[in-house]
């Protein structure tokens, strides 16, 4: 893959702005055909009474696992969704969270923020907003959330360990993190790696295991660890049958739970590794 930084971005961009509108695919079967969202959402963790809770084309298909299902999300809390697309989980959050809460949802796609913010009016949600931007460089300010979540968005990013900072930077002393990511056990072959359809669909950018979990360790974080695993299944049939099976033996799903301990200052301090 050639592309440049920026390029990718402006890649995934397109392709998830077309998700947004469902004029065209992004790499995985869910945005390919609505008519299989709920069971991939099935598949990854959403219970039937979950669905059922959110506006209806809320839920893409995009995700790869249900972060809030180890969460322990409380009444009251802020909560803050990476790449929140069309507001699914930010949605599920505001439920729990109640009115004395908040859910605040950043996504750089224009048609996704829109979408989000219509299926919340159209639902009457007034504790969630939806803001622009990038994951890499949070609209939100420091020591300001209780609880960051993100669903099958960090392996997008082509700078992680500074997605890891900025969700350190935001989370107050105490706060947590639980996302649910693709990671690789195993390196990729150079024309998966390359492909861009396969970036898109959230494998050739995702990192392999002990580098993900080394990222959260550098940004400060403790009580690291992945409390669920499973194997991902859910498709790119658009990158052929070949670089799909090999897909399919190197990526796992994962969810990840950190703290940002109270007494920590921050990453360049010692105290996250006691």
């Amino acid at each position: 893959m050639q592309e440049t930084k920026q390029d990718i971005r402006e890649i995934v961009r397109e392709r998830y702005a077309q998700a947004a509108q469902g004029t065209g695919c992004c790499g995985t079967t869910g945005c390919c055909g609505a008519s299989n969202v709920e069971e991939i959402a099935n598949a990854i963790g959403y219970s039937d009474e979950e669905l059922a809770a959110v506006p209806d084309g809320a839920n893409l298909g995009l995700g790869c696992g249900n972060p809030l299902e180890y969460a322990g999300v409380k009444a009251g809390e802020v909560v803050l969704d990476l790449g929140s697309g069309a507001g699914f989980d930010a949605f599920l959050a505001a439920k729990k969270v109640g009115q004395s809460g908040r859910v605040i949802g950043v996504d750089m796609t224009d048609e996704m923020l829109a979408r989000a913010t219509d299926n919340a009016q159209a639902f009457e949600l007034n504790n969630v907003e939806f803001r622009k931007g990038l994951i890499e460089a949070l609209p939100v300010e420091d020591n300001s959330v209780d609880l960051v979540i993100s669903n099958c968005v960090i392996n997008l990013s082509t700078d992680k360990p500074k997605v890891f900072s900025e969700v350190f930077r935001v989370l107050k002393p105490g706060g947590r993190m639980l996302v649910s990511d693709l990671v690789l056990t195993r390196p990729l072959s150079p024309e998966l790696k390359n492909s861009v359809e396969a970036y898109v669909g959230c494998v050739s950018g995702a990192s392999l295991r002990h580098e993900y979990l080394g990222m959260a360790v550098e940004a400060g974080f403790n009580e690291i660890q992945i409390v669920h695993e499973q194997r991902y299944d859910v498709g790119l049939e658009e990158i052929g049958a070949e670089l799909r099976n090999e897909a399919l033996e190197a990526v796992t799903s994962i969810k990840l739970r950190a703290v940002k301990s109270k007494e920590c200052c921050g990453p360049e301090c010692d105290c996250h590794k006691n």
